[in-house]
C-alpha cells in the first residue's frame, strides 16, 4: 500500500512527524511547502515542494497542477493529512485517483474544526478528531478514538 502525506511545513509537519512512525513499512511520499526544513522533510523519504497557497486563490489553482502531477506520477492508495490547506487539492483530486483520505484534525482544534477540514469532510474517508467534545461539532463523520498525539 502506498501512503501520501500530506501537510504545511509548521506545525502540521511538526504533528505528522510525532506520528511517523505509523507509517513505518509502508511506501510513501511527503506533499509539502518549500520552506527552510525542506532538508528535515527529504530525509524521511520522497518529498514534493511547492509555494505555501494560504487564502490566494491563483495559488490554490496552481497548486491543483502540482497536485494532479504528484497523484499521477506516485498512484497513492491512502492520502492522510493533519492540514493545511494543501490537503484540499491533494483530497479532491485524490478522490478523482481513486485514493481513500484520512483527515486527522489538529490537537489544537478543542472547540471548533478548521476551515481545512471543513472543506476536506465531505470527501474524507475517515475525519478523526482529537477531543471527544468534537465529534458533536464536526459532524456525523467525526470519530474520537482517543488523542494520537
Amino acid at each position: 500500500m502506498k501512503l501520501g502525506i500530506i501537510c504545511s511545513h509548521g506545525g502540521h509537519w511538526t504533528e505528522t512527524l510525532q506520528i511517523f512512525a505509523a507509517f513505518a513499512g509502508y511506501d510513501r511520499f511527503i506533499a509539502t511547502y518549500t520552506s527552510p526544513r525542506a532538508a528535515d522533510v527529504q530525509q524521511t523519504g520522497r518529498a514534493y515542494f511547492t509555494r505555501d497557497i494560504g487564502r490566494h486563490p491563483g495559488r490554490m489553482l496552481r497548486a491543483c497542477g502540482w497536485a494532479a502531477m504528484v497523484l499521477r506520477k506516485e498512484r497513492p492508495d491512502v492520502l492522510i493529512s493533519m492540514g493545511a490547506e494543501i490537503a484540499i487539492p491533494f483530497f479532491y483530486l485524490g478522490k478523482l485517483f481513486g485514493c481513500k483520505t484520512i483527515f486527522i484534525e489538529s490537537w489544537c482544534r478543542v472547540t471548533s474544526v478548521s476551515q481545512t477540514g471543513k472543506v476536506v469532510y465531505p470527501v474524507s474517508d475517515v475525519f478523526l478528531v482529537q477531543w471527544p467534545q468534537l465529534c458533536a461539532i464536526a459532524g456525523k463523520k467525526a470519530q474520537y478514538a482517543g488523542a494520537i498525539l
